[in-house]
């Protein structure tokens, strides 16, 4: 029944989107970014944590605190409120809650197949993934040696198996194939989240389309800039370009042939949107850079999210913008911690 969600939303959806805009309005603001960035010493940093809703989270972290155990504790936090969403949905909302976790999963995946190619050992790779995509079995990834292996005797159990389809190759798995593998995942996710999206209808579409249209955009800018100067083929190139954005499918045409940033520059221009974010970028030092931009434009799409109800757009914004603050905590932090005050106020702040 799209495009009546209303009507019946509520019936099992209710709670939690009520839930969810609860916890949004404990995001940090740009008040307490402020205050954070004045902290000398992270013990500082830790009491003004607590004066906000992350409370005493690290309370219970004995000797001087570090900045891995403050990531690691920021993560664990939101994945005890996501696993709380996800385990009271009801269906279609649980497999969109699914669906958000996919992404972290092909990054675990990734991970640990070029930890494992670079002799890294596993006990150390695995407490860098990130815990929102972990799977059962996510360690034995390390014995794969070609994609088919992998998928065969590792994740044909897993969700990760649809989006598979195109990666199958007996090519050893070397820094460029992984790449290659990473990228051709990601597409199959995006475009299938994507279609997931469209088939719920109603506002969830109509927020959901901009979000992933513009994630599937950024991926294509992304991996043509990072083609330069590599083996990558432009057809090759082409072909792992997500097809669900603005950019499709004259604008992916024309990356596909671009051959050095200021081409990329030039597609953009096309896009009022992705025009005013390359404008925001510079090249000098201390200047905003294309990631930093990219985000700060996902920050406007995920907050606007929240500008209408009945939808299941406000549990992506909200693990998207509280990924957003953890990033900008961590980088308060690390500036704190190196006494390298210029660039502590280069974080993108939310509200």
């Amino acid at each position: 029944m799209p495009g009546y969600s209303e009507f019946y939303f509520n019936v099992n959806h209710g709670y939690l989107e009520g839930l969810v805009r609860g916890f949004k309005a404990g995001i940090l603001t740009s008040a307490d970014y402020v205050n954070l960035a004045q902290c000398e010493t992270l013990e500082d940093l830790k009491l003004h944590l607590q004066t906000t809703d992350y409370g005493n989270f690290l309370a219970n972290e004995p000797g001087p605190l570090t900045i891995s155990t403050i990531d690691d504790k920021l993560k664990t936090k939101l994945l005890t409120e996501f696993h709380y969403f996800r385990n009271h949905a009801f269906e279609p909302l649980a497999t969109f809650l699914n669906f958000i976790t996919y992404s972290y999963m092909i990054d675990n995946v990734i991970l640990l197949i070029t930890g494992t190619l670079h002799q890294r050992p596993i006990a150390e790779l695995v407490p860098k993934c990130h815990p929102l995509g972990s799977f059962e079995q996510m360690e034995a990834v390390s014995i794969a040696s070609n994609p088919t292996e992998l998928f065969n005797a590792i994740l044909v159990d897993t969700p990760l198996a649809a989006f598979f389809q195109d990666c199958l190759s007996e090519n050893d798995l070397d820094e460029m194939n992984i790449e290659i593998m990473r990228n051709k995942l990601y597409k199959s996710y995006l475009e299938a989240f994507y279609k997931f999206c469209e088939k719920q209808g109603g506002t969830t579409a109509e927020i959901m389309r901009p979000i992933l249209e513009f994630e599937a955009d950024r991926r294509a800018f992304i991996i043509t800039i990072n083609s330069f100067g590599t083996e990558l083929s432009k057809d090759d190139r082409e072909k792992l370009y997500p097809t669900c954005g603005k950019l499709y499918p004259e604008g992916l045409h024309l990356l596909a042939n671009a051959d050095d940033y200021e081409q990329v520059k030039c597609v953009a221009d096309y896009y009022a949107e992705y025009k005013a974010v390359f404008e925001g970028v510079g090249s000098d030092a201390g200047e905003k850079t294309l990631e930093d931009a990219f985000f700060e434009h996902e920050v406007k799409l995920n907050v606007l999210a929240f500008n209408n109800q009945f939808h299941f757009g406000v549990f992506y914004a909200y693990v998207k913008l509280k990924e957003q603050e953890c990033r900008n905590i961590v980088w308060i932090a690390e500036c704190i911690s190196q006494r390298h005050r210029t660039k502590i106020n280069n974080y993108i702040p939310i509200f």
